[in-house]
């Protein structure tokens, strides 16, 4: 391979990079942000779910954009456009400037992740691909995966304008190096013309509307809420626009022929899939981590670190094994080695914290890869050229949805299982029983020699218990529903078909 295209390669891969891994970074240093913006704790959530509903809309939108104006010019918008609003986040003095801000990160950070994965199907030949393909499935799962790691650093050893200020001299480089570098397609400016602006308005209102609707569902009991009922009916006529549009216009803003494949559609579903594990647990493992262990941003991102290292052992390890094995089986070890892990974590116990957790994220790290290769491999390794850019966004955007949709179930169902455990032990622990009275009575006289009102100090001690044991069960139960989910995908490995090479792919044009 010419150099030349290594190197812009290389580049428009630390490009999707920073646009992936600033959709966590955030994450562990909410409390930090929110402090320095004066901020409310539902105000904060939306740093992050401002990005994510910018970026969900644009992944899709990104094909069209890029038979339109080429690679080079998208990309190195979106970097130049993604620099500057990074900077602007750092800049912001409230709330309300910070969620602008990010809206615009997230919207044109968008348009990098799709191309990456479009060239590496494009300009690489097969033979290729089991170093290519082990690069950007790293990637992919890799930056969320660390985000909250790298953020926790930064906050603590700097300040959370760092979070943003990390990206401004890489993405000058790599924008000046796309721009300088690639060249493996054409513009189409007269696709300008044709440009289908309903499409759009369908495609931002359904895809906009859905992300907020997972987001914010969970929190304000879904339609029992004016607002989450206001946008799920936003989504559903979003919906509609956006596919008669779809199937009618001359040039549809989201080409869906790709779905007409079957491989790519059955690896959009794993895509799917593999957003619910790689967002969920993502959420999951912080959460409990800060929610049972009481851990600090940082101590989290230190005991996150390990799945992060395991993945960046195993993309040499899967690349070379995805030129030697039947992608199908490798898939079925990718999820097995997930649903090992999450069902070692379904007997979760309050004192769990590092070493306990250490052999599920290690089980994590190899599914995820073991999974991510194959999955890009089958799904893209078999659309034409003229099908790949929009078959990228719409790959890249399933796995994104996977996530919202993984995250709005987990927190509703720790939400409801919470309440039904917590029910539950209740009703066990009562006056009367002895287990209960001498737990009481043993909790009363430590707390009067403290020369506390024992009383009191043992009735709410007592309650804390109740509540911390129901949120651990209910954490238990989210591992159990993920073992089974993972389980059931193994078998859907059947219906997979191993691609056969394509000749194409060398060229570029």
């Amino acid at each position: 391979m010419p150099m030349r295209k290594v190197v812009a390669f290389i580049a428009m891969v630390f490009g999707m990079f920073m646009a992936i891994l600033d959709i966590q970074i955030v994450s562990a240093s909410l409390s930090e942000i929110q402090a320095g913006l004066s901020a409310s704790k539902d105000e904060i959530a939306w740093v992050q779910t401002a990005y994510l509903v910018a970026e969900v809309v644009m992944i899709p939108l990104s094909g069209f954009l890029g038979r339109m104006l080429s690679t080079r010019v998208l990309f190195t918008l979106a970097a130049a456009g993604f620099t500057a609003s990074s900077a602007m986040c750092a800049t912001a003095t409230n709330i309300d400037q910070m969620i602008v801000y990010r809206a615009i990160q997230g919207f044109i950070g968008g348009g990098m992740i799709p191309s990456v994965f479009a060239a590496a199907f494009t300009i690489f030949p097969p033979s290729k691909r089991p170093i290519v393909s082990p690069m950007i499935g790293l990637v992919a799962t890799l930056a969320p995966t660390i985000g909250p790691t790298v953020g926790g650093y930064l906050s603590h050893a700097f300040s959370w304008h760092w979070l943003f200020l990390v990206n401004v001299p890489p993405g000058i480089i790599v924008a000046i190096a796309v721009w300088n570098l690639v060249d493996f397609d054409q513009p189409n400016l007269k696709l300008f013309d044709a440009f289908d602006w309903w499409g759009l308005a369908g495609l931002a209102a359904f895809l906009g509307s859905l992300e907020y609707v997972l987001e914010e569902g969970p929190l304000n009991d879904w339609f029992e809420d004016r607002t989450i009922l206001t946008f799920a009916v936003i989504t559903a006529v979003g919906a509609v626009v956006f596919l008669w549009r779809a199937f009618t216009a001359k040039e549809p803003i989201v080409d869906l022929s790709a779905f007409g494949n079957r491989n790519f559609a059955v690896g959009c579903l794993f895509s799917f899939v593999l957003g619910i594990g790689l967002y969920g647990l993502t959420y999951l493992y912080p959460i409990y981590l800060g929610r049972i262990r009481g851990y600090d941003s940082l101590m989290i991102g230190e005991t996150m670190f390990i799945s992060g290292l395991t993945m960046f052992f195993m993309a040499p390890i899967s690349g070379m094994l995805s030129g030697k094995m039947d992608l199908r089986l490798m898939l079925a070890i990718g999820f097995f080695s997930f649903g090992l892990g999450t069902y070692l974590m379904s007997g979760l116990t309050h004192d769990w914290d590092f070493w306990e957790l250490f052999i599920p994220q290690i089980l994590r790290g190899i599914g995820l890869m073991m999974a991510m290769i194959p999955i890009n491999n089958v799904a893209l390794g078999t659309l034409s050229p003229q099908k790949m850019k929009g078959g990228s966004g719409l790959f890249n955007l399933t796995r994104n949805l996977g996530g919202a949709v993984g995250l709005a179930i987990i927190n509703t169902m720790l939400n409801e299982r919470n309440t039904l455990h917590y029910q539950r032990i209740a009703e066990h622990v009562r006056w009367g029983r002895e287990v209960v009275d001498e737990r009481m009575n043993s909790m009363v006289q430590m707390f009067q020699s403290h020369g506390l009102d024992g009383n009191s100090a043992a009735l709410f001690q007592m309650k804390n218990i109740v509540a911390r044991e129901a949120s651990v069960m209910s954490f238990a139960d989210v591992f159990t529903a993920l073992t089974a989910l993972f389980g059931a995908l193994i078998l859907l490995t059947v219906f997979m078909q191993k691609p056969a090479a394509r000749a194409s792919g060398g060229g570029g044009h």
